[in-house]
């Protein structure tokens, strides 16, 4: 169940497409309540238009922001200050800044400061220090893979999908990984436990990054861990351990 925090949206509309609409706000809704919600552009020009009809049906506050020099994101500057005008008001408790634009950056590390926590979203393309900055990074681009169905797929494709996986998450998370299971104290690691270290190292790790909808399936499918689960209630809840396999 998302925390009942109250978070300010901010978007900027000439950095994202509004097809990412959905995902926006469905993300948003694990992490909190959204009490301001404001998006950012130069609605005279026409480039803007194709975010006027999500507007309404989701209670954006527009924000008005003319181009004054060419070639420059001039929304840029609007939403900084007003992100320090909402900070200064002390009324929410984190903020989502919705962009793949590095002068953001700044921004981000300034409002942690404050000890406000702040969710990105953006392409894939945002810049690693953006990404950084933040508490959390979610992608808006993710294409979902397929799962593997097992027995139908052949050893060969198996193969080639764990050397896919292993190269897209890269092996500086693969060795994260391996070290926060081998110095932690206990035989057995818990999997949210991992998952909370993984993102405070790695605001962009998810496993929906890499083709799985739970952390549980993408710690199998590098077959580096043993897993071993638990029911912990009549419900069916489940909890996860591993430890590395010797």
């Amino acid at each position: 169940m998302a925390e009942n925090i109250k978070l300010a949206l901010l978007i900027d509309a000439e950095n994202i497409s509004p097809k990412y609409t959905k995902t926006i706000f469905d993300e948003l809704s694990k992490y909190g309540v959204v009490t301001t919600k404001r998006i950012y552009g130069d609605w005279t020009k026409q480039s803007s238009a194709s975010w006027k009809p999500y507007i309404s049906e989701n209670a954006l506050l527009t924000v008005q922001q003319f181009h004054n020099t060419s070639n420059k994101n001039s929304s840029d500057a609007t939403l900084i200050i007003d992100a320090m005008d909402i900070l200064y008001s002390k009324n929410i408790d984190g903020f989502c800044i919705v962009s793949s634009d590095s002068d953001f950056t700044r921004l981000i590390m300034r409002i942690r400061e404050d000890g406000k926590v702040v969710y990105g979203m953006g392409e894939k393309k945002s810049p690693k220090a953006l990404i950084n900055a933040c508490d959390k990074f979610i992608y808006l681009d993710v294409n979902e893979k397929k799962e593997p169905k097992g027995s139908k797929k052949t050893q060969s494709k198996t193969e080639k999908r764990h050397m896919d996986l292993l190269g897209d998450l890269g092996k500086e998370k693969i060795d994260a990984l391996i070290a926060t299971v081998a110095d932690h104290e206990e035989d057995w690691v818990n999997l949210s436990d991992l998952g909370n270290r993984m993102t405070k190292l790695f605001p962009d790790f998810d496993q929906r990054n890499y083709g799985y909808k739970k952390l549980s399936d993408l710690i199998k499918a590098l077959d580096i861990f043993v897993v071993k689960v638990e029911q912990v209630n009549d419900n069916g809840a489940k909890t996860y351990w591993l430890k590395i396999k010797e």
